[in-house]
């Protein structure tokens, strides 16, 4: 399971990885086409909003699977184990909600818009509606799956709600903490 787990995380990653070089690569070579010989790729920068949306919603993908999104949970921190556990929950279920409501949205556009083509690419417009339905789907089963790990483990709400604050942050990315910087002006 492991390993299954691992090859779709380093395929998350390749995809994400080739979404951001692509579009690079067409924005500069537009603007160079453009700039230097007066020409350009028509269908360059509908290609880069695309490539732009899907490397979003496969981040927040990522970003869910590594705990990393925004919460807020300074009330949180202060509960009991058990009640830590159970408001964990709770929320799992209100982004589960959230997830669904997505997946409904997506798929009802993706099935309006399967015979709608982009006006530069040509794409059908359900390939971009269509990230919605993987997006909701991978993040409601990496949920699930993480529900299923408090229910069981006791001890894995403290891996799966730890968070650190931007002071803890702070001494171990910047060497120089803001105690250590001299004064402006050379005042002592």
């Amino acid at each position: 399971m492991k390993a299954v787990s691992k090859l779709l995380i380093n395929v998350l990653n390749v995809a994400m990885a080739f979404s951001l070089a692509s579009m690079a690569i067409l924005v500069f070579g537009n603007v160079v086409l453009r700039y230097a010989f007066n020409s350009g790729i028509t269908w360059s920068e509908e290609m880069s909003r695309y490539l732009f949306v899907y490397m979003v919603f496969l981040g927040s993908i990522g970003a869910l699977k590594d705990n990393q999104h925004l919460g807020v949970d300074i009330i949180v921190k202060k509960l009991p184990h058990t009640l830590k556990r159970v408001v964990y929950i709770i929320s799992s279920l209100f982004i589960l909600y959230v997830l669904y409501l997505v997946l409904d949205g997506s798929w009802k556009m993706t099935l309006l818009n399967m015979n709608s083509s982009a006006p530069a690419t040509g794409l059908p417009l359900s390939f971009i509606y269509g990230i919605g339905v993987f997006m909701s789907v991978c993040m409601a089963l990496i949920i699930i799956v993480n529900i299923i790990h408090v229910i069981r483990d006791p001890h894995a709400i403290e891996l799966l709600s730890q968070s650190k604050d931007s002071e803890e942050i702070a001494p171990a990315t910047h060497p120089h903490h803001l105690n250590n910087i001299p004064p402006v002006g050379g005042g002592k």
